[in-house]
């Protein structure tokens, strides 16, 4: 079966080799590292729910296995068209048969587009890990990615924080946190995706109050500058 120690690590392999030829187009925020650190955030997760493995992790390994791209009109089909490619590859690869719509279910309701609602509480853990990796410091790194890699200006210059006007994020970059992002802790599923999910929202948060002393028009407040090194 696959829960064995040595199984797992050839079936990941095989997870891996398929995400790789299937996602060479991915963008920098949705790329081979990303689909690494949700495998490992889900696995923690589903330990703490007692979730089943079998369905966790091929499930988080595959659940960006088709690329679209974030601007594209079809964008919240995505992750329906990963459920039936991963379903799929697995079934040729001759993967349980008993975990596959499971796993295809994870991988479809994992979106925060595709309006699915997770039925399972793997697809809880798969949509948990994966909207982590939204938030926190490596959230705000690929949030800035897929901005750049969009051409958005980076934030509104009148109102860059949202204070009197509806978040546009397709065209401003800043506007992602408050269109989704500081919105994902309301969304978990699990107790600790919720737990973990505040904690980096909340790192978030002070990310953007430093970031308005700097582009104020009186620049840092006093006290905000960072201290000077003692080592000569």
């Amino acid at each position: 079966m696959p829960s064995a120690t040595d199984a797992w690590g050839l079936w990941e392999d095989r997870f891996a080799s398929f995400l790789d030829a299937q996602a060479a187009d991915a963008d920098a925020a949705h790329d081979r590292a990303h689909v690494e650190r949700v495998v490992s955030t889900a696995r923690r997760l589903a330990e703490d729910e007692e979730a089943q493995m079998d369905i966790v992790v091929p499930a988080a390994w595959l659940h960006d296995c088709v690329v679209v791209p974030k601007d594209a009109p079809d964008r919240a089909q995505a992750a329906a068209r990963a459920a039936d490619a991963a379903r799929d590859f697995l079934a040729e690869a001759g993967y349980p048969e008993e975990w596959l719509p499971d796993i295809a279910h994870a991988i479809a309701a994992h979106s925060y587009s595709g309006d699915v609602a997770p039925d399972t509480v793997e697809a809880k853990v798969v949509q948990d890990a994966d909207r982590l990796d939204a938030l926190g410091a490596i959230g705000i790194a690929r949030c800035f990615t897929v901005g750049g890699a969009l051409d958005q200006s980076l934030y509104h210059p009148d109102d860059p924080f949202c204070d009197d006007r509806t978040p546009d994020d397709d065209t401003y970059t800043l506007d992602h946190f408050y269109a989704k992002l500081l919105r994902l802790p309301d969304t978990m599923q699990t107790e600790a995706g919720r737990t973990e999910a505040t904690r980096r929202a909340a790192y978030m948060r002070s990310y953007l109050r430093r970031l308005g002393t700097e582009i104020s028009a009186d620049g840092p407040a006093a006290g905000d500058e960072e201290p000077q090194s003692s080592e000569s």
